[in-house]
């Protein structure tokens, strides 16, 4: 018996190397952007005064309907990039990558490289911690990133200020952006969940899918050298285009071509949800 059971041990010991560690999944390829979901939204654009699903407060909504478009053609707008809450939403190529410790193969980064606006993406996998409040705020902000079984879970903060729509939604500098990142089979499901407290008075959730490329043409990354120019030539040194309140004569454009109550096209969080049809039937 003595000898019996340091045998079994060994035994044991022996199972236990010889079983299989849980891995992750392996997200680094290249992506390119698939259009089945929200492809008039995140092509065409959206429509002035379509807040519908959007959980926005009164600040937020003023804003956007002070919005003009031509905002657009102002210098200091032209070349302004997509933040990271959006900018996987629209057209792009996108690569992922890692960084891996030289001595134990532990991943370090990862990257993340998007022909949009020429973003770069560094997502910190080695435990450090989110920086100061105050320290500089970035298109892409400061990345985070976790396993959570597989699904690769980012959490970004420190995000300069930009749209959560296309529209005039306006997203703060405050806004705080979890991801998840799930592969399943060549299709990469990517889940945006972005807190603002300024604007949104409950998280804002998206979901995007984009294929896998096993094949990518040269070059890879489609390069975007933009350089701003003047674009109406009689538009005054500073201007900023803009509506006062009550003066966009868009607003009401799309709930009259869709023939929706104006009450739903204004947005806020009760418009997410089913119960919110039974109180305008209620009307």
């Amino acid at each position: 018996m003595r000898r019996v059971i340091p045998c079994c041990a060994l035994v044991a010991v022996a199972m236990a190397i010889a079983s299989p560690a849980s891995a992750q999944l392996d997200l680094t390829g290249s992506y390119n952007a698939v259009f089945h979901e929200d492809q008039p939204e995140r092509i065409p654009g959206p429509s002035l005064g379509d807040y519908l699903g959007l959980p926005i407060n009164e600040s937020a909504r003023a804003f956007a309907e002070a919005w003009d478009a031509s905002r657009l053609t102002v210098p200091e707008h032209q070349c302004r990039a997509h933040s990271s809450p959006y900018i996987l939403r629209g057209p792009l190529n996108m690569r992922i990558w890692d960084d891996r410790d030289p001595e134990t193969q532990q991943v370090v980064a990862m990257h993340i490289d998007i022909s949009n606006f020429q973003q770069r993406r560094t997502v910190w996998m080695d435990g450090r911690p989110h920086p100061s409040p105050l320290a500089e705020h970035t298109w892409m902000g400061f990345s985070t990133g976790r396993w959570d079984g597989d699904a690769l879970v980012v959490t970004t903060s420190h995000i300069k200020q930009m749209w959560h729509r296309r529209n005039g939604i306006p997203q703060s500098d405050r806004v705080a952006l979890t991801e998840r990142f799930t592969l399943h089979g060549s299709v990469l499901t990517y889940v945006a969940i972005t807190d603002d407290p300024v604007y949104l008075t409950e998280p804002l959730v998206k979901t995007t899918n984009m294929l896998r490329n096993p094949r990518p043409l040269p070059p890879q990354q489609l390069l975007y050298p933009c350089t701003a120019v003047v674009e109406i030539a009689d538009q005054p040194r500073g201007a900023v285009p803009h509506y006062l309140p009550g003066e966009n004569p868009f607003l009401k454009d799309f709930a009259a071509a869709n023939k929706l109550p104006a009450e739903a096209t204004r947005g806020g969080a009760a418009t997410m949800y089913p119960e919110f049809q039974s109180k305008l039937r209620a009307r």
